[in-house]
């Protein structure tokens, strides 16, 4: 049975190179989340839609080669994945620019295979998914989806909800609120930070934020490298190794959640798997790219003598 099913999009990337060029690869929060789950040997699957065309192919292929379940990716045909491009200042600053509103992962909820892909959600033992994962979709297609995941909470399984806010996804704010709300009710792990949650809530204040979050287990990421960790009703600041070079923060989110819920999973404490989220952030900001190169992963406790 799969451990981790992780709903979400993934795009193509298309990112600065040396003399203009541009270097073609892929990514997505949840994606990249994914793949540090396998490689942390947790058993997963990526649920999402694209296209038939080759790019497609391409991703197939690569999250397999991953050890990321693909069983659930559904394809359609005429369809393509969405696409985006990073620019980077002088200073380093990337910017972001998209083309992704007629995406085949949009569709997800909305297809013949749609049933078919909640209810197999019943079987799993944790789902994961993020505040983008809940822009993709409209009302209807959300309101599926969160019956579907208290389905499976009712069925024992577990909901870990990320976070994730961009602005852009949510043109109407008022919106975001009352999804995010009843994401939150409804998730028994959340995995948030300041950044995220003051502009839905109007406030920076980690106290009253996580008063926000109903969940017996939440893990609160702070402006500085650290993070409140709760679980039942007990609160633990737990901070970060120094990192001696950051190069690119690109899934450093993504990759503490791998890590943290990896774990959780093994039946680590919470403060041990923010721990274990910090150091596998911290090397992965070291790097160019969402995902790093395998012989960089940091020796994790299941890989330990």
């Amino acid at each position: 049975m799969t451990t981790v099913a992780c709903i979400g999009e993934c795009m193509i990337e298309l990112a600065q190179g040396d003399g203009g060029q541009l270097m073609r690869g892929y990514g997505g929060d949840t994606l990249n989340t994914a793949i540090y789950l396998a490689r942390l040997g947790i058993g997963v699957d990526y649920v999402t839609a694209l296209g038939d065309d080759p790019f497609s192919d391409e991703m197939v292929a690569g999250w397999t080669a991953e050890g990321v379940g693909t069983g659930r990716v559904v394809r359609i045909p005429g369809r393509l994945p969405g696409l985006y491009a990073i620019r980077t200042g002088e200073s380093g600053e990337r910017s972001f620019y998209y083309w992704r509103d007629n995406s085949a992962a949009r569709l997800l909820l909305d297809i013949p295979q749609t049933d078919g892909l909640l209810a197999a959600l019943r079987d799993d033992s944790v789902i994961y998914l993020s505040g983008i994962t809940l822009s993709l979709y409209d009302a209807r297609g959300r309101a599926r989806l969160l019956a579907a995941l208290r389905q499976a909470r009712a069925n024992g399984a577990q909901v870990a909800f990320d976070t994730n806010f961009r602005a852009r996804g949510w043109p109407v704010v008022d919106a975001a609120r009352e999804v995010y709300g009843a994401m939150l009710a409804l998730s028994d792990i959340v995995l948030a930070s300041v950044e995220d949650l003051a502009p839905l809530f109007g406030t920076s204040a980690p106290d009253e934020l996580l008063d926000r979050i109903p969940a017996r287990e939440a893990v609160l990421k702070l402006p500085t490298p650290a993070a409140i960790v709760r679980c039942d009703g007990a609160a633990q600041e737990v901070a970060a190794e120094p990192v001696a070079q950051v190069i690119d923060t690109t899934a450093a989110g993504d990759s503490f959640a791998a890590a943290y819920l990896a774990a959780r999973l093994r039946g680590d404490t919470p403060q041990d798997a923010a721990r274990a989220g910090h150091r596998l952030a911290g090397a992965v900001v070291g790097h160019r790219g969402a995902i790093i190169p395998r012989a960089a992963m940091p020796q994790m406790k299941e890989n330990a003598p």
